[in-house]
């Protein structure tokens, strides 16, 4: 595919500029995978919550074996960084991943053997539900944060996208199926209890994952069919700072034309929107939708570099 050279100018950064990228996404993937790998060391490993993956697996290899988690975790993705080397992107992958996997391993092992020793109480709390909640933020916390610099945590995700490369299978079902392979097996090993507490760790991590991802989602997408878009636009600039879209659309039923406004507005202010339809055109179609981000626009933040 052809690249226009201008735009190439604008993509390509300075040599300093790119060793400063590069070392901060290193440095927060790094702090990720500690962060992940003591929510694994201090709450899932001493009570059994094998919440799916090859790290919930190795909970289970360590209770039949006493074989170290974080050795089992890095031996399992050895394989697996072959099978994406040739078929995920050869060594942009490999760089991709191969930091988070090292350091979660080496840590995990080091988090479980000196844990005990370091603090008061090991393990921190006895409360399965109490450990797996707060598991799943910090697991998810750190994950997130691999995530969103570019890194991957390697294990299921990596065959995960094989399979959707090779034959288009959803991401997200082959995460489901292969993690809760992982959380039934627990329920054999251990008991039904630590498999629910497994869940519900897996559960939480999603969510924290994708709050670190994409944000708290304050924001609101505002989608206007009016008749009287001058005065609308006119009043939520003035009122709300916010900058308005619009253009012309035909109704499918009534083939009349109205305008469409489109805008973004705090969660907090959709009340003020509402408002001042309701005193310019009570009969006005209104959408609320919800935004994760927005960057850039008329009296917003540019879009971020990073």
């Amino acid at each position: 595919m052809h690249i226009p050279e201008s735009v190439k100018r604008k993509l390509t950064l300075s040599r300093r500029r790119m060793i400063a990228r590069l070392a901060v996404q290193q440095i927060m993937i790094s702090f990720g995978a500690v962060m992940s790998a003591l929510a694994y060391a201090a709450f899932q490993l001493p009570h059994n919550i094998a919440a799916g993956g090859v790290s919930g697996l190795g909970i289970i290899i360590h209770e039949w074996s006493g074989f170290p988690v974080g050795m089992f975790f890095l031996l399992m993705n050895i394989p697996l960084f072959f099978l994406g080397f040739f078929t995920l992107g050869r060594w942009r992958f490999v760089w991709s991943s191969i930091v988070a996997v090292i350091l979660f391993s080496v840590t995990a092992d080091l988090f479980a053997t000196w844990l005990p020793t370091w603090l008061p109480e090991y393990p921190v709390t006895s409360d399965g539900l109490l450990s797996c909640i707060y598991a799943g933020a910090l697991y998810g916390l750190g994950t997130g944060l691999i995530y969103r610099y570019g890194g991957t945590i390697g294990g299921t995700s990596i065959t995960a996208r094989i399979i959707y490369n090779k034959t288009g299978f959803p991401l997200s079902q082959s995460y489901l199926f292969t993690d809760m392979a992982v959380i039934l097996l627990a329920g054999l090993v251990f008991n039904l209890e630590t498999a629910l507490l497994a869940l519900i760790t897996l559960i939480i991590t999603g969510f924290f994952s994708d709050f670190v991802l994409e944000g708290p989602s304050q924001m609101r997408t505002l989608m206007i069919i009016t008749e009287k878009p001058e005065p609308i636009r006119d009043a939520i600039m003035y009122e709300l700072q916010r900058g308005v879209t619009h253009w012309e659309v035909t109704g499918g039923y009534s083939q009349k034309k109205r305008t469409m406004l489109y805008l973004t507005a705090l969660r907090s202010r959709i009340y003020d929107v509402k408002y001042i339809i309701s005193r310019i055109d009570p009969e006005a179609f209104m959408v609320v939708g919800v935004s994760q981000q927005t960057w850039g626009g008329y009296n917003a933040s540019k879009i971020d570099k990073r």
